[in-house]
């Protein structure tokens, strides 16, 4: 029987120079019925060029303009044909063997419907990278983390993660889903330009009741920060934005209210930190991506399903506040808290 179809597919903003890097490595994956696809965001460096003198075999798809991440793959992804997408983050180099391990996974069960491989750091492989690492968790408040990540502590890997599990989120740097499913639930939300919108993904189809998988025995090495620095004030009002918004999308009504009213309390004390530390156009980042809430709250409000589930019913939930765990309780490290 012929293997599954797969299409990886880079989306790709004047990076020539990570294209230079990195597809040689990519295009010696090891899979059959693979395809190589590039999905261009009006880049206006010589990436395009590049590839149609070097890779001819790659697939080239453009957009008109720059749609950011989470429209551009849309865009994209609306004319690629094939059982599995696999979204690549450009920045990323992989083993020949990278592929295989993480579609047989899938494909042991029906009801996972996107999984990650090891995300590693690229500049030091024995270490686990911040976006995604060994696979993605929400806390109690809804802030992210990963299984070899918690806030600004990163994991050394020994193996101490090397089990096949369910988590919350799979990481947008390596992100394998199913085709069908990613038209079910609509992709990805394209309000949310960048940052947090893979998480809400998963979270749309957990509350559909599939499965989101980490995948041990296949693993990518990530260079991380290649859109945004972490101490850009625009990728903190992405972050306050986009997490407040996911909050409101995918949980019951009851459950939404109490969580954003907790969320509002934390994100003023994060305010005022800043504001202490005179950084104030990270506060003022936060002042905005409230505004923004409020401002498209029925707009967001409309893109509620009705299948929402309470929050604690999904698997890759830590039931407690991580914010708690890492500044009061002091624990650094995954395997310290008591999580499902």
């Amino acid at each position: 029987m012929a293997s599954s179809t797969v299409a990886v597919v880079i989306l790709n903003w004047n990076g020539k120079d990570l294209l230079e890097q990195f597809l040689p490595g990519i295009m010696r994956s090891a899979y059959d019925n693979l395809q190589i696809i590039v999905g261009d965001n009006a880049s206006n460096d010589t990436s395009v060029a590049f590839l149609k003198d070097y890779y001819p075999s790659v697939k080239i798809i453009q957009n008109e303009k720059n749609y950011g991440f989470a429209e551009g793959y849309r865009r994209i992804l609306d004319q690629v044909n094939a059982d599995y997408y696999v979204l690549l983050n450009s920045d990323v180099e992989v083993p020949e063997n990278w592929i295989e391990p993480v579609i047989s996974l899938m494909e042991s069960d029906v009801l996972i419907a996107a999984a990650q491989p090891k995300i590693k750091w690229q500049k030091r492989k024995n270490s686990f990278e911040y976006a995604g690492a060994a696979g993605g968790y929400l806390d109690m408040h809804g802030y992210p983390f990963c299984r070899g990540r918690i806030f600004d502590t990163v994991e050394v890997d020994s193996g101490q993660y090397n089990d096949a599990r369910e988590i919350f989120w799979a990481s947008g740097a390596a992100l394998f889903i199913r085709s069908d499913k990613w038209k079910e639930v609509g992709g990805l939300d394209p309000d949310f330009f960048a940052h947090m919108e893979e998480i809400d993904l998963c979270w749309r189809l957990k509350n559909l009741g599939y499965k989101v998988v980490y995948c041990p025995d296949a693993e990518v090495y990530h260079v991380g920060g290649g859109t945004l620095d972490a101490n850009n004030p625009y990728k903190t009002y992405l972050n306050f934005r986009n997490n407040l918004i996911i909050l409101q999308k995918n949980l019951p009504l009851y459950d939404a209210c109490f969580r954003i009213l907790m969320r509002f309390l934390m994100d003023f004390i994060a305010w005022i930190h800043f504001i202490l530390e005179g950084k104030t156009d990270f506060a003022m980042a936060i002042t905005k991506a409230h505004v923004h809430f409020f401002n498209k709250f029925w707009h967001n409000a409309r893109k509620r399903t009705g299948k929402q589930k309470p929050f604690m019913h999904h698997t890759g939930q830590y039931p407690s506040s991580i914010v708690f765990a890492y500044f009061i309780k002091r624990k650094r490290y995954f395997s310290q808290l008591n999580s499902k």
